[in-house]
């Protein structure tokens, strides 16, 4: 395995296989940036940081086949377990509601609605009760009174001419019926 002459790409459809023909992205550790020695490094200090730069890059190839292995064999064992992409989800948005709901943003502003809602509760409830009692007032009041007469003034004279309508207009006979109050008043 040449891991220090090859580079993974995380992006490549190869992602996660271990393969010794991954070959995305080649990189030569010897033809890199020796066009010039970095000012107060001598060439042994540079050959020195290069080789341990080459080391670093090894390890950091061997820990991604590491990594894919073993995110290939936790899918294996989901697999095996029946959980799905969906579990997981549900799971972490499931968590994710809860952490929301135990934040002190959320319960301060849970609070908030809450004492908002009581008031507005209250509020609604003494302005039902004020209209209750005005219109109580209204109705004992000598104008209500005076409407209230005129109507029932106005009300007799229509029953009354609707009973002498219907007594002309019946046969004889139909009498025994009393005639039906249908007024809306």
């Amino acid at each position: 395995m040449e891991s220090a002459s090859q580079d993974i790409n995380l992006n490549s459809p190869n992602k996660g296989l271990l393969s010794d023909t991954m070959t995305d992205v080649p990189v030569d550790s010897t033809a890199s940036a020796r066009t010039s020695v970095p000012e107060g490094l001598t060439e042994a200090e540079e050959e020195e940081l290069r080789s341990e730069l080459a080391k670093v890059e090894e390890e950091i190839g061997t820990l991604r086949q590491v990594l894919a292995a073993k995110e290939r064999h936790c899918g294996e064992l989901k697999r095996k377990l029946g959980l799905t992409t969906f579990d997981g989800l549900k799971q972490n948005l499931s968590k994710s509601w809860h952490d929301v709901q135990v934040s002190n943003a959320y319960k301060k502003t849970q609070e908030t609605l809450s004492q908002a809602g009581q008031k507005t509760s209250a509020a609604l409830s003494n302005v039902g009760s004020v209209i209750s009692r005005k219109l109580g007032d209204m109705r004992n009041s000598a104008t209500f009174k005076s409407f209230e007469d005129r109507v029932g003034t106005i009300k007799s004279k229509v029953v009354g001419s609707r009973e002498n309508s219907t007594d002309l207009q019946s046969p004889a006979g139909s009498g025994d019926n009393p005639p039906q109050d249908n007024a809306p008043f």
